[in-house]
């Protein structure tokens, strides 16, 4: 089973082939590129499946990304599955809390042990976020320029430099735990639409 893994939660777009067994073929930073071009993916000629980074993120990079699965999946008849985007830190043997930035003084979270998400994303205060982490949990971001240094004052030795959301991660984390995707994916959202 081929499967193609797009993430586009951040400005860093990123995509992963895995191949039989789970095994990953190549991965890229960007989309697939003309092999003439010399850089990003070759677009395999058959993909059974592809999963996508549903958020929490950047609204536009995920909602193309899902229009591109839904629509490819139309045509070829492959399936298309979603996972939080926050499962990119989820650890093997590690309970971990993502942690990012919901703007407005507040931020999300989602907990989990190892490969098992534990709490889905919820958004609290960032003012209260240690009341909504348990002690034991090791602490993660996405948003490392914009709050990683209060993560770091407010958490310590327990904050990690995680790095960033990568499809290479997303695959791994599913490929650990098929739990881990959502049927019928949707972006995501922590506020409702803005209307004048």
């Amino acid at each position: 089973m081929k499967t193609l893994v797009i993430d586009r939660s951040t400005a860093n777009t990123s995509t992963a082939i895995l191949g039989e067994e789970g095994k990953i073929e190549e991965v890229s930073l960007g989309i697939w590129r003309e092999e003439s071009e010399g850089r990003g993916l070759k677009f395999p000629e058959k993909i059974d499946r592809i999963v996508v980074g549903t958020g929490p993120g950047s609204f536009a990079g995920i909602r193309s990304a899902l229009a591109f699965a839904q629509g490819y999946a139309i045509g070829s008849g492959c399936e298309v599955f979603g996972i939080t985007s926050a499962a990119s830190f989820a650890s093997e043997g590690e309970k971990v809390a993502v942690v990012g930035d919901a703007r407005r003084g507040k931020c999300w979270i989602a907990l989990f042990d190892g490969f098992k998400l534990l709490k889905d994303v919820f958004q609290v205060e960032f003012a209260e976020v240690e009341n909504h982490i348990p002690g034991f949990f090791r602490i993660a971001t996405p948003d490392t320029a914009r709050i990683g240094e209060a993560l770091k004052e407010k958490f310590g030795e327990k904050y990690f430099d995680s790095g960033l959301v990568t499809a290479e991660k997303l695959a791994r984390a599913f490929c650990a735990n098929e739990e881990l995707l959502i049927e019928e994916p949707l972006p995501i959202y922590l506020n409702p639409a803005v209307r004048d």
